[in-house]
Parts: C-alpha cells; structure tokens; sequence
C-alpha cells in the first residue's frame, strides 16, 4: 500500500512516499478507505524522532481522516461498507481503569493514529470500531479530515482541562494553526471573551471573523504578558492556551489572573522552560497539561459541528500527488488552518 511518509528520521528532506503492508480488520476494527487526511505539527515531530516512542519504519503519517468503510472486522455492528466515516484520532485500550471511568485520554495505552501507529495518508487505515464515526451531513471528506485532532485537543484543554466559564477572559497564543483556529471558536462557545496574541498583525481579520474579541500583536518591545495584562485592564486572564512552550510560557503565567489557569497543549517553540514559581502561589494560578481527548468529549465536538456550532478552518487542500508541497506548507508564514490532502475519489 502507498502511503506518504519516511523510511527514516529527520527533517523535510526524509519524507517521501512509502509501501507498507496494506492492513487488515482484525476483530472488533474498521478498515477505511482514506479520501481526504491531514497533517497536524505531530507529524513533525514524529518525522524528527520522539524519545522513547518506537515508530515503526517505513512510517505513514497523518492522524486526522474521513472517507468510506471498506471492510468490517469480525464483530462489527451499525457500520456497512461504502458509508462515508469520520475517524477520531486517539486510541485507547477500553480495559483499564481510567478508561473504565470513562476518562480515556488518560489511559495509560493511549496512543496516536500517525504516530504510535500508521497514518492515514495512504489508502487504507484500520481503527477499532469506536473509533469510527458516521460522517456529519454538513461536512465534506475533506472539511472532516481538517476537525478531530485540532477540536478534540481545543475542546478538552479549554472545556474540561481548564474550565473554562460563561464570562471569563481568555486568550489563544498564536494565530495561524489549525489547533488555534479551533480554540478561538470553542471558547466563544463556552461564552469566553476571547483575544488572540500574535506575532503576525496580517492574521487579523481571519481571527476576527472566527469570532475572536480582540487581536493583540506582541513583539519583543511588547511582549505578550504586557499585551494581555493591558488587554485584561490589569486584572489579568483567566486561561491562556498556550501551544508554543518555551517562548511564551512563562510570559503567559505572569499575565494570569487569581486563580487563573495556563492549559499546555505542546511546545512547538521548545519545552524547558523557567517559571517564577511565586506568581502561581500568590496568584493561586496554575499550569495544566491537556493532550487530545476522550470518547465523549469527540462525540460533543462532532455534535457541535454536525449543528454548525463549530467549522472546520482550512488552509490549503491539495491533491495526494503534491503531498511534499502540502507537508512544506507547515513553514508558510501566512498559514491560516489546516493543511488537507485529497486521495482518489474524494468529493
């Protein structure tokens, strides 16, 4: 099976198409047909190497996808070949504790489609049944493929991870990533006050229109805790996404408010990080990790979705063949939501 990907670890040079063996429902899975897949910073990371994570090689990435059941495994019920699917991206054992309590991204086998398995930029990718979801009339293969990892991750770290509360002030730093086109809508859902701190002042009126309250730009003679302690009349915010680590986030602790809360969903800008711890103390503010979500969470980022509540945001959709020249699109300075490809026979 072809599949786009890398034989070994590195950077942009490494990626290349790839034959691995086409996979088969086992009891219990769903086999895909992919028509349109999507690219996440993940697949970076994964391209690099991630400590202590085995990645099979030839590897295909890509964790987001929709398309059509091909073939059910042994046990399969209320799936039937040729229905056009939805996949969600994270995958859990069913069997161990935090499972059991129904908190599942927590479980201790969590694991990535596109990282800890293959991807699903190729023509088939195999997934438990739980996994698999019809696909919301509204959405197109390819509007589906560019939703569940970005809304799923917004969706927990805002929602569950960091309470987010009718009325609260919260800020999205950066602008142009799929994960951050995402946040800005699902915290205007849970009825936030939001601003967008950026680097980029071109970004503005795509953020607005998405529902953003504010736009702020923050540069080394702004930096971001004073752009949000201004923006916030001193009172500081509530929650801060924060995705970029290093750079921003111990700036982002400074502009909390009492008892307010920085949610951590990467660190594309690097991960150590030195914080003076005395402002969460004396703040009662804290910093919270969030990775991607559990089963009820996905299924209330599709509702939200199949009910127009939520859209997906895409950047550039491109045909399988010009895979690389999609992947590249992650270093385009004016990148502005998700990066799709379509496989043969989408819509």
């Amino acid at each position: 099976m072809r599949g786009f990907g890398f034989a070994e670890h590195g950077g942009l040079e490494r990626l290349t198409y790839v034959e691995v063996p086409e996979p088969e429902p086992g009891p219990g899975e769903v086999r895909v047909r992919i028509r349109a897949a999507a690219f996440n910073r993940l697949d970076r990371f994964t391209l690099a190497g991630i400590p202590g994570v085995p990645i099979e090689r030839p590897h295909v990435i890509g964790s987001d996808g929709a398309g059509v059941v091909d073939r059910l495994g042994p046990g399969v019920e209320g799936l039937a070949p040729g229905q056009s699917v939805v996949i969600n991206p994270g995958i859990w054992d069913g069997t161990c504790s935090a499972c059991r309590a129904g908190q599942e991204a927590l479980c201790r086998d969590y694991r990535i489609l596109g990282e800890h398995t293959q991807g699903s930029a190729a023509t088939f990718a195999v997934l438990p049944r739980r996994n698999v979801y019809p696909l919301p009339e509204r959405l197109t293969f390819a509007e589906a493929a560019a939703v569940p990892l970005v809304f799923e991750t917004a969706w927990r770290a805002l929602r569950t991870v960091g309470g987010v509360a009718p009325g609260e002030r919260v800020a999205i730093v950066g602008a142009g990533g799929g994960v951050a086109t995402a946040a800005v809508q699902v915290a205007k859902l849970l009825g936030a006050t939001v601003a967008v701190a950026s680097r980029s002042p071109a970004k503005e009126a795509r953020v607005r229109a998405l529902g953003a309250d504010a736009f702020l730009v923050f540069d080394e003679s702004q930096p971001l805790d004073r752009v949000l302690w201004q923006w916030s009349e001193k009172m500081g915010i509530d929650v801060i996404f924060d995705s970029v680590g290093a750079p921003t986030l111990a700036r982002s602790v400074r502009a909390t408010a009492r008892g307010g809360r920085v949610v951590v969903i990467g660190a594309t800008g690097g991960s150590m990080v030195e914080i003076d711890v005395r402002t969460l103390f004396w703040r009662q503010a804290s910093i919270r990790g969030s990775t991607m979500a559990g089963r009820v969470e996905f299924e209330e980022v599709l509702g939200h979705l199949a009910a127009g509540r939520l859209k997906p945001v895409i950047d550039a959709e491109l045909p399988f063949e010009r895979a690389d020249e999609a992947f590249r699109r992650f270093d385009a300075p004016d990148l502005f939501g998700k990066i799709v490809l379509t496989l043969p026979g989408s819509d």
